[in-house]
């Protein structure tokens, strides 16, 4: 059998790299993280991934990145050896006409020479006499560390159930050595991720990599990477979410989820749709197979552009939830695009010198604004606190001269340490005094909803034109929609739904409800809405009951039954706390 040097250097490795992939081979299953596959899932990913029998898979090549007890790599050889005798092939001519039909790594010397000998006896009952069979295996197997072994060329399918290993069970020596080579081996990420990167990166022109495996890098902070590399080359064609039904031989924390990949061609136009379904009780897997290959029409399958930019979340976890939301993207403007404007308060750099009471900053009344704070907003109102911030703009957006105001230059001259210690100061020695956003000329006067930055459910709250915004707060102005009706629309479940699938989750669970997160509200112009669905709401705009708002909002938005059952379901439990509506 072979055991191979390094992939980037082709020399021996170092002492203590060995010593480490020894060390990690001697693992039991649950240490070196194996977790072996049912027989209707691994011809789930064998079927989707287009290795099939009526092709002729002993011209094409497959590999499998840890072989194991042999769950893929039997199913797949039995597969290849239909299809060689159904193009003309014999017992005579397999060792020859075969020997590069498969690549399959495995580090665990025992689990290798179980699953060689189990090879084997399968190539003998199927004719090979015992010397072939023996030849053809070892040719096919190689006994090293998938992620550092030296392969040749590329190939036509990957597949396989890559090994769970967290990072704190990997010697230093070798993790370092994997992170040197494998870029989305980021942050906390278990072994999985770089196998997924090397095996992308072997896959041939229109390759195809298939994969059950742990579903928690779609979304999560470790696979941003990896998220990245499959977005810029890659097509997902087919999803199914497993977390629902067992998929492996043993019970596992991880929830799972099949995903076959294809490198995609260079021009982006053509990437092709992704469809995708969730497995259950309801179908078996060979049915939900059968349906993701036929028609697009079919019952229980979702068919959808990803659309995913770089590292942002894969959504995939809620497969109906995606679905809706990519209708909304595909229908509607975003909340920009409809004629709203997102913003966020202004941040001084030096809150204790900027921000005091009103009446406890000794500068000119026209040089300090009554600022709002996220604490000011109790039970759907404003209760302003009575805090100002100093004003160093003029109506243009222009720094005042300081002679121009004696008290404000005085006060800001016994502070000027803090002040000019600021980088923003620094970076701009002439202004020292400026805050780091520039206050707006005319907000302060402009009608807009205010919304703190983290909270356990929306809060979009109306400020007349009273009030400056302070940095903790986003604010949101129309010069198109009516604010109180599309308060009603941002105190909706549905708008709660848009926030809590793209943000980033605080500690306790609390949402982020920033700019970024914000202008993905999909929102029609108000031209469209008719004169009835105006009115109602308007009138919904200040009510405390959740069903008064969603109602209206769910017909806005052509909802269906199911859909804002959905909806509902997803928003409650993304609140934190049940506190009244604000």
């Amino acid at each position: 059998m072979n055991l191979s040097f390094d992939l980037f250097d082709h020399s021996e490795r170092a002492p203590e790299i060995e010593a480490a992939i020894s060390y990690m081979a001697g693992h039991g299953e649950t240490d070196r993280g194996a977790i072996f596959t049912r027989p209707e899932v691994v011809d789930a990913i064998l079927d989707l991934a287009g290795y099939r029998a009526d092709r002729p898979l002993h011209r094409l090549r497959l590999l499998e990145p840890s072989f194991g007890a042999g769950d893929f790599l039997l199913r797949a050889a039995q597969r290849l050896w239909s299809a060689f005798e159904r193009g003309g092939g014999s017992p005579a001519t397999a060792v020859e006409s075969l020997r590069n039909a498969i690549t399959a790594v495995e580090l665990h010397q025992t689990t290798f020479d179980l699953t060689s000998q189990r090879l084997v006896d399968q190539l003998t009952r199927q004719g090979l006499c015992p010397h072939d069979a023996d030849a053809l295996c070892a040719s096919w197997l190689i006994r090293d560390d998938f992620l550092l072994t030296p392969l040749d060329g590329s190939f036509d399918f990957v597949v396989g159930n890559p090994p769970y290993v967290r990072q704190e069970r990997i010697p230093a020596a070798l993790l370092n050595e994997y992170r040197r080579r494998f870029r989305t081996l980021y942050d906390r990420a278990d072994l999985y991720i770089p196998f997924f990167e090397r095996a992308l990166d072997l896959l041939s022109d229109d390759g195809v990599l298939g994969y059950i495996c742990a579903n928690r890098w779609l979304k999560n902070r470790y696979g941003g990477p990896l998220r990245e590399k499959v977005t810029n080359g890659y097509w997902l064609k087919y999803f199914i979410d497993m977390e629902a039904t067992d998929a492996f031989h043993s019970e596992v924390i991880a929830y799972p989820a099949i995903t076959i990949f294809q490198r995609a061609t260079a021009e982006p136009a053509t990437r092709q749709t992704t469809r995708a379904t969730e497995a259950g009780a309801a179908q078996s897997l060979p049915v939900m197979v059968e349906a993701l290959l036929g028609s697009p029409c079919f019952d229980g399958v979702a068919e959808f552009k990803l659309d995913s930019v770089g590292s942002a979340p894969l959504l995939l976890d809620d497969i109906p939830r995606l679905v809706l939301l990519r209708r909304m993207e595909r229908e509607l403007p975003t909340l920009e695009q409809a004629g709203c404007k997102v913003g966020i308060g202004v941040a001084t750099g030096c809150d204790r010198v900027f921000i005091d009471a009103m009446d406890a900053l000794p500068v000119e009344p026209e040089r300090k604004l009554p600022l709002v704070m996220a604490r000011d907003l109790v039970d759907g109102h404003i209760r302003w606190g009575g805090k100002a911030v100093l004003n160093p703009f003029d109506e243009s957006g222009q720094l005042i001269p300081l002679e121009s105001f004696p008290r404000f230059k005085r006060y800001l001259n016994a502070h000027r340490d803090s002040v000019a210690g600021r980088h923003v100061a620094q970076r701009n020695p002439d202004g020292w005094y400026r805050t780091i956003d520039r206050i707006q000329p005319g907000l302060l006067e402009t009608p807009k909803l205010l919304v703190p930055d983290i909270k356990g459910e929306g809060v979009f709250i109306m400020d007349e034109g009273r009030y400056y915004p302070h940095h903790n707060l986003y604010f949101i102005t129309s010069g198109e929609w009516d604010l109180r009706a599309l308060q009603t629309v941002l105190r909706s479940s549905l708008t709660l739904m848009v926030v809590a699938t793209y943000c980033t989750r605080m500690a306790g669970g609390f949402l982020r409800f920033q700019a970024q997160y914000l202008r993905r509200i999909r929102l029609p112009h108000w031209r469209n809405v008719d004169e009835h669905m105006r009115e109602r709401l308007i009138a919904a705009a200040t009510t405390k009951t959740q069903d008064e708002v969603d109602t209206p909002v769910f017909e806005l938005y052509g909802l269906s039954t199911a859909e804002a059952l959905r909806t509902r379901q997803i928003a409650d439990s993304a609140r934190v706390g049940k506190g009244l509506l604000q």
